[in-house]
């Protein structure tokens, strides 16, 4: 069932420290609404300081939907996240407020607001366990070769590490003959809300200094211990620990690499992911982007974002 075009929604969006949180609170108050997370991992209990889960007292009152509703070992699909994300924003409206989904998985943001539809047709439950069972036994970089060979362009896409997806893009193409890349493409990029997309942006240098600088102070804050939980309990070959910042201390947990290395390797990748973010969004999604670089010039900023908002949503 296609929802009512005239459902308003305001979509947040940005690379990991670009600024998002504090903003989102903001507007929230300020178009009385409601915050839907767009994160993929802030779904999972426990992973607080590796994700940059907004506090309790952060949230000054606005209520947020879609953290911690997931244990560790459980799985979660962008299908997933389409139907209930789409229950959410429905509910929203009905208690006569606005959602607002912030957050940085692009194709989660992506599946919910444009036609996507998803079938069975791409499901194939015994190969993907032929395949999972294949990682068990001899590691994913063979799996990951296949997908380069098959679809390069989903392989420059996703990490070779992040298990899950590769399985996925494999599975696709195994079921439908096309790669994930032809079957994304496929679906239709019609907008099925009212939608005011913003977008943040910063001056690159910058944006690197802020994640490093984020990092350092997730270390400072307890991440190995928030990690070390999850190792100790033997939680491993799931979705969750795939995150960036669990899977670097994992190595070092193991013994792979010096903790300085992995706190490095944590930094680098978490810049590399902000890179990706934001190509993803550049390609994928009509964005209408504002440039947080400037200090000291936040009110002005807000006051942009929110005539802009307020303009193409009618408030």
């Amino acid at each position: 069932m296609k929802e009512s075009k005239n459902e308003k929604l305001v979509v947040l969006i940005g690379p990991t420290a670009v600024g998002k949180t504090k903003l989102s609170i903001e507007l929230a108050k300020k178009i009385n609404a409601e915050i839907i997370s767009g994160d993929s991992m802030q779904i999972y209990k426990g992973m607080d300081i590796g994700t940059a889960k907004i506090l309790n007292d952060e949230m000054e009152g606005i209520p947020h939907h879609l953290i911690d509703i997931k244990e560790p070992q459980e799985s979660f699909s962008v299908a997933e996240f389409q139907t209930v994300v789409r229950k959410l924003i429905s509910d929203i409206h009905s208690r006569g407020k606005l959602p607002m989904i912030v957050g940085g998985t692009g194709l989660y943001i992506q599946s919910v607001i444009y036609d996507y539809q998803f079938t069975d047709d791409a499901s194939n439950p015994e190969y993907r366990r032929t395949l999972e069972q294949q990682v068990i036994e001899n590691g994913v970089e063979s799996l990951y070769q296949e997908l380069k060979e098959i679809d390069p362009e989903s392989a420059e896409r996703i990490h070779p590490n992040n298990v899950r997806r590769v399985i996925r893009a494999l599975e696709i193409f195994k079921s439908t003959r096309k790669t994930m890349t032809e079957y994304t493409e496929e679906q239709k990029q019609e907008l099925i809300y009212d939608v005011a997309l913003v977008g943040l942006t910063m001056e690159r240098e910058m944006l690197y200094d802020r994640i490093n600088k984020r990092v350092d102070l997730m270390i400072e804050s307890g991440l190995l211990d928030e990690v070390n939980t999850f190792h100790t309990q033997g939680l491993r070959d799931c979705q969750s620990i795939q995150a960036i910042g669990y899977k670097e201390l994992y190595r070092y947990l193991d013994g792979a690499l010096s903790l300085d290395e992995a706190i490095a390797q944590l930094k680098q990748n978490t810049r590399r992911y902000a890179k990706r973010q934001l190509t993803w969004f550049r390609n994928k999604m009509d964005v209408k982007w504002f440039e947080m670089t400037a200090k000291n010039q936040f009110e002005e900023k807000f006051n942009e974002i929110y005539k802009y908002i307020a303009g193409k949503l009618g408030i």
